[in-house]
Parts: C-alpha cells; structure tokens; sequence
C-alpha cells in the first residue's frame, strides 16, 4: 500500500530523528522540531517514513496508506 499522507502530532522533542533517518521528508524548524516537507516525495520515501515513525521516542509521526 502507498502512502498518501504523512504528519506529525504534537508533542515533538526535538531529537532530530526522523531528519537523520528521512531528510526528503522531514526537517527541523527554527526550535528543532520537526515537521513535513511541503514537496515531500512520499511514494518515493515510504521505508524512510515507516522507519521515521517506528524510531520517533514519543511516538508522533503518523502515515495514510491508500
């Protein structure tokens, strides 16, 4: 299945994980947490977001399969 949509709730703690994991999806604001790239190629970086949300300490990166 595809992934359609990814986001993050609230509650991030800054650590940059998902960034290293998957940087063509995720970057980091000004206070280091992170959000979804406006352009983000999701069909192309589907391991790297599945890997993001399985690593992510407080467990905030959601994903949409079709």
């Amino acid at each position: 299945m595809a992934i359609k949509k990814v986001w993050i709730e609230e509650g991030c703690i800054a650590d940059g994980i998902c960034n290293d994991i998957c940087p063509e999806v995720f970057d980091l604001d000004d206070n280091g947490e992170a959000f979804v790239k406006d352009d983000a190629d999701l069909a192309g970086n589907e391991e790297g977001i599945k890997e993001a949300a399985e690593q992510c300490p407080v467990e905030i990166i959601r994903y949409e399969e079709e």
